[in-house]
């Protein structure tokens, strides 16, 4: 499986359907609505990002 945001393999399962690429260190989560990004924050909880920033495209 391919991280959506860098392309890279580097990833690895961390829940169900829940994946964490080790390249650009975001945490992802694939479901019937589509993949969902997050960012760690510092004290570790997950802060989604919003798909329309260009950023990350």
């Amino acid at each position: 499986m391919k991280c959506p945001i860098c392309g890279g393999k580097a990833n690895g399962k961390v829940g169900v359907d829940q994946y964490y690429c080790w390249n650009c260190c975001v945490e992802y989560r694939i479901s019937k609505e589509g993949v969902q990004i997050y960012e760690l924050d510092e004290d570790g909880s997950l802060v989604a990002l919003d798909p329309q920033n260009e950023l990350l495209l």
